[in-house]
């Protein structure tokens, strides 16, 4: 990874991404961000949104868990490159000098995909020239690309000011339990993954998930993935391959061993009655 740092913090970057499946980002609740990316394609699953990550495409992620997916990571074709533009409060406050306690301004997202047009080009550019030649950036200039990172930000966001940009960039919008649940059923997500997602102890949501569904997430969330599959397997046009894919399994003999133990019958016998 290359990185370049402003006050002890780093505020740009550039990370060899190899190939995986599910990478989470944790929650900092200081510390914003922007995701360029210069060589691959991936997915980003936020609580209740999901959003392409490429190079004609962004992400604006604000202070919450989230998980970087690659779809195409079983054929190791997920290696790739990122840049990143890491915002905090202290710095930003500093440099154009305002208080953004005193925004009351608010976003209903929480991450946002930004097109990269000819300006974003060449500012991811200028930051990933930076970061090959390190001793270039001295603070007057860093100073001056993350400047011009908020200024071109708060138009794009439509935001009323470069205050109320970063003001909103700290403002997380907490999903209701239900809507994160409902949202993610067939995502192939662990519990672990989804107690992230609801930014809770795996022990916590356990609980709260028995409160609320009157069953543990396994088998509540195993019932609903079996229920679609049924569904789908009336449609003699769809694989079991694309079936397996639609409900969230994590592979065939998964999903035959899941639908098996729920209905008694192999999803091959079942599309015959």
């Amino acid at each position: 990874m290359k990185t370049i740092k402003y006050n002890g913090r780093i505020v740009f970057q550039k990370q060899d991404i190899p190939s995986f499946k599910r990478m989470p980002r944790v929650f900092v609740d200081s510390e914003a961000c922007f995701a360029f990316v210069t060589n691959g394609d991936f997915n980003i699953r936020e609580q209740t949104e999901s959003a392409s990550l490429n190079k004609n495409c962004g992400i604006l992620a604000k202070c919450t868990n989230y998980f970087y997916e690659n779809t195409s990571y079983h054929n190791d074709e997920g290696a790739g490159e990122a840049i990143g533009i890491l915002l905090y409060p202290e710095i930003f406050q500093s440099l154009f000098n305002f208080d953004i306690s005193q925004s009351k301004y608010r976003v209903d997202y929480n991450i946002l995909q930004v097109e990269v047009d000819k300006l974003l080009e060449h500012y991811r550019d200028s930051i990933s020239i930076l970061l090959d030649s390190p001793e270039l950036a001295d603070d007057l200039l860093i100073e001056s690309k993350l400047r011009e990172f908020v200024i071109l930000m708060a138009k794009r966001t439509s935001a009323p000011s470069e205050l109320d940009f970063l003001a909103s960039m700290f403002k997380p919008n907490f999903a209701k339990f239900e809507d994160i649940i409902q949202s993610n059923l067939y995502a192939d997500l662990s519990v672990d993954e989804l107690a992230a997602l609801c930014h809770m102890s795996v022990s916590t949501f356990k609980r709260k998930f028995k409160e609320v569904y009157s069953e543990p997430p396994i088998k509540y969330i195993t019932k609903l993935k079996i229920n679609k599959a049924k569904v789908l397997l009336k449609d003699n046009s769809l694989r079991i391959s694309d079936i397996v894919f639609e409900t969230g399994f994590e592979s065939i003999s998964t999903f035959n061993r899941a639908f098996k133990g729920q209905t008694g019958l192999s999803p091959s016998q079942f599309r015959l009655t």
